[in-house]
């Protein structure tokens, strides 16, 4: 039994036994006790309002003060009696106050109650505001009057949620089962599959990073005032690639231009490194990466350089791109990245090999190791590939969403 329970069953062995001026005493006796939230539990499990415990709290310190004794006040076997009469006491505000419950609800969501002009349509919806309209409005409420309406029509404070992804490809659901079902018929063969995507930029130097770290109190790290880049420090381009089948993953942390040459060398390095040693009889490999950025489907030095890697790897490279607007379902970004995202949480970047490091050391409880190096390789932006060099890869589409789904072969293979 948890405390708010044990706290509502003493209310009801009580409730018949006690008069108005020992139940606030009584609940404010309970609230004293529990400490820090005590006065919203007891509140909530005896039914009674904050205010009324907030009144038993002062006067049990008054009475502590005068030493006067109250013990017989709150003595068990005392008559049930009520100190007023029936029906006695302050009316409910909604029931003097018919309009009160529409008007606010108008003000809170305006759009909603075909109320387009509301004044709080442009502006924050606070409470203390929406009490100043009311009481505009001839509505006397206070914030808190407020605060406690809101949450009897069940209302809270929510922020906006990721939900709509625009406008959707009518194959989405079927390239997504196409994806599946080449993983699974790769993994079956033992042969690699890895998830590729570029994480985001990220500032070198003392500068703000989300999150908070644990460190001695009053004594928090301190970066600059404003994020306005370091001319020698510089961002960094981390493109990462993670083995699905395996739970682990490489980083290559770029200095200069995020290219489809520093994708695919990225992946190149992650063979070397990690693929090669785990798959010494591969001969396919298969990567899933997003419809744009530089290993986008219509990038095409990303079809050049595949056909480089696959020439000096002897592999045949087969490439599944997600959808348009679904980069969120690739495997990188919620089995990898989110976890090197909490890894340096509250901590500044001071340089490329604090990068380096805080990449290298992320581990999961599921057993996920990443290792990651630094690429200080300059790629040229905006490298135009004519069609007589795009020729010579030996590019095969499949029949379902050619442009999506394709295998590039090595050069030397029959």
């Amino acid at each position: 039994m948890d405390t708010a329970q044990a706290i509502e069953e003493k209310f009801r062995a009580l409730e018949g036994r006690l008069d108005e001026a020992t139940l606030r005493l009584w609940v404010a006796t309970e609230a004293r006790s529990l400490g820090r939230g005590g006065v919203s539990l007891v509140a909530k499990a005896a039914g009674v309002s904050r205010t009324t415990v907030y009144a038993g709290l002062a006067e049990i310190e008054a009475a502590s003060k005068s030493k006067v004794q109250r013990s017989a006040s709150i003595a068990p076997t005392a008559i049930t009696r009520r100190v007023r009469a029936a029906g006695a006491g302050r009316k409910k505000l909604t029931d003097t106050n018919v309009g009160l419950l529409d008007a606010l609800d108008a003000l809170v969501e305006p759009t909603s109650r075909g109320d387009p002009m509301s004044p709080l349509r442009w502006t924050c919806k606070s409470t203390t505001r929406l009490a100043a309209e009311l009481n505009l409005m001839g509505h006397a409420v206070s914030q808190r009057t407020v605060c406690d309406l809101l949450a009897q029509m069940n209302y809270s404070l929510q922020s906006v949620r990721k939900t709509r992804e625009g406008s959707q490809n009518p194959d989405r659901d079927a390239q997504f089962h196409h994806i599946a079902q080449a993983v699974a018929q790769f993994q079956k063969q033992h042969q690699p599959v890895i998830s590729v995507d570029t994480k985001k930029k990220e500032l070198i130097g003392d500068f703000k990073n989300a999150g908070r770290e644990w460190r001695p109190q009053g004594e928090p790290e301190e970066v600059r005032v404003h994020d306005f880049i370091d001319p020698e420090l510089g961002k960094v381009n981390p493109y990462g690639v993670y083995d699905v089948t395996a739970n682990e993953g490489w980083v290559s942390v770029g200095i200069d231009h995020d290219t489809a040459e520093f994708a695919v060398q990225s992946i190149r390095r992650w063979w070397l490194e990690m693929g090669k040693p785990l798959y010494p009889k591969a001969k396919r490999l298969l990567i899933t990466a997003d419809c744009g950025g530089s290993n986008g489907y219509r990038v095409r030095l990303w079809r050049l350089q595949l056909q480089h890697l696959a020439n000096e790897t002897g592999l045949s490279v087969q490439v599944c791109h997600f959808p348009p607007g679904t980069s969120k379902w690739n495997k990188i970004e919620h089995r990898m990245f989110c976890h090197i995202t909490n890894n340096w949480r509250g901590r500044p970047l001071l340089s490329r090999q604090t990068v380096v490091q805080l990449i290298g050391s992320v581990t999961t409880a599921q057993g996920l190791r990443v290792r990651a190096g630094l690429d200080e390789n300059q790629y040229e932006a905006g490298v135009k590939v004519s069609d007589e060099e795009l020729s010579v890869v030996r590019i095969e589409r499949d029949a379902f969403h050619g442009e999506w789904n394709y295998r590039i072969r090595p050069s030397t293979q029959t």
